[in-house]
């Protein structure tokens, strides 16, 4: 049997207003990824959506989303992801636009990118902090990153193993 393999694509969904991230749903940013892959690759894009490509995680509350995808074709996700303008979920329309932020081979090298990428901006928002407790509260933020990153392996090898069953 062949493996068949992916490629994922970690992306920060942007909206004009916070309150719209709560309404998202994965179903409707898929649709809504198939519809821009369609509209900018045609016929030959939405038939390679339908056979590989996946929402396989949304966090509605922070707007990061990890897209799945044919490794040979991810090209296409990623080309068209500029074109996404806004996503129709419950009968409105979200205004937003998707920003890749990293593109891996699994979703555990896409995770402790992730890890990185918001300690980062952590770090950036602790000289933008007004008082004290703010500066505290965002420390408290960054050390439990760091405590994240610094994880065991064996607690990355069942994470592996769980990502392995899925597939």
């Amino acid at each position: 049997m062949v493996r068949v393999k992916s490629r994922y694509l970690l992306c920060e969904i942007n909206v004009t207003e916070r309150k719209y991230l709560l309404q998202l749903d994965d179903r409707a940013v898929a649709a809504a990824v198939r519809e821009a892959v369609g509209r900018i690759h045609g016929d030959y894009g939405e038939a390679l959506c339908n056979i590989r490509f996946s929402v396989k995680y949304l966090n509605a509350h922070t707007g990061i989303v990890f897209l799945r995808f044919s490794k040979r074709f991810y090209k296409l996700l990623w080309s068209a992801l500029p074109f996404l303008t806004c996503v129709k979920t419950r009968g409105q329309t979200i205004p937003c636009f998707l920003k890749c932020l990293h593109v891996g081979g699994t979703i555990q090298t896409c995770q402790k990118f992730l890890i990185k990428y918001n300690t980062q901006q952590l770090h950036r928002m602790l000289p933008n902090c007004k008082n004290e407790e703010e500066k505290e509260h965002v420390r408290k933020a960054i050390m439990n990153c760091s405590q994240a990153w610094g994880r065991k392996k064996d607690d990355d090898d069942e994470v592996r193993s769980e990502e392995d069953e899925e597939e």
